[in-house]
Parts: structure tokens; sequence; C-alpha cells
């Protein structure tokens, strides 16, 4: 007769093969952090910056079936429930897509025109900070780890 231990484990073998535990873990913290968010605490107003990057987050999140982990950030970030438009998205971030980009998230199609141009700074890209305006570090030191 196979003992409790020997249970545990087939069990939690079995859920792992079947991809169930992830899942489960997934969707426990996820009901953890809802029963712990405290509602009546109003959510700091999104910047239009922090709206489009939490979108192709979600966007990425949804096609990797994160589905908890998405819920989890539009309940942090008071993201709207409803996602944005893909085109609207697109025209916000000023990229044309072709049909096949269609069929993954914009985030995939950004990280694979940067990764493929090679510009004339050596294949680097030059980028100006574009701070939130409820940031007050000076721009003249590096961030630090409570950035």
């Amino acid at each position: 007769m196979a003992t409790i231990t020997e249970l545990k484990c087939a069990l939690r073998e079995s859920l792992e093969s079947r991809g169930v535990l992830g899942q489960l873990k997934a969707r426990i913290r996820a009901e953890v952090f809802n029963a712990l968010d405290d509602q009546s605490e109003p959510r700091p107003a999104l910047s239009h910056d922090n709206l489009l990057i939490n979108e192709l987050i979600r966007d990425y999140l949804e096609f990797n079936k994160y589905r908890y982990t998405a819920s989890v950030l539009t309940a942090e970030s008071g993201q709207p429930e409803v996602p944005l438009d893909r085109q609207f998205m697109a025209n916000e971030l000023k990229v044309v897509e072709d049909p096949s980009s269609r069929s993954v998230p914009l985030l995939y199609g950004l990280l694979s025109h940067f990764l493929s141009s090679s510009g004339d700074s050596g294949g680097k890209l030059f980028l100006r900070g574009s701070a939130p305006a409820t940031m007050t570090r000076d721009p003249n030191t590096l961030p630090g780890p409570e950035s």
C-alpha cells in the first residue's frame, strides 16, 4: 500500500505533467491578491505612457495564456478591464503592421524590429528619457534599486 508521501509525490507529478499545478498556483495567487486588494483605496491615474505599456504587457500575457497574471496586472494597475483596440495601439506607437504580424502581440513585433534592425550607431538605439510626470529623480543620476 502506498504511503501518504508517495501519493503526494504521484499527485504532484501528475498535476505538473499536465500543466495543472502551475495554473492552480497562479489562480490561488490571483484569488489571494483579489481578497487582499483594497478596492476603497483609489488607484493613481494612469499616464498615457503607462496605459500603453500595461496594454502591451497584457496583450503579451494573454497571448501566452498567463491569464491570472494579466488579471492581477489589470486589478493592481487600474488598467481598464476592456483591452485597448489593437489598431489604436498600433497608431499610438506609430507602428504599421503587415497581416502576418497581427497574429502575435505587438510587443513581439517591436522586439523583432529592434533585434533585426542595424542602425547607424552599431545596431544600438539611442534612447532619450521620457519619465512619467510623477518621477522626481535627478536625471543625472543612475536609477537605484528603489526605482
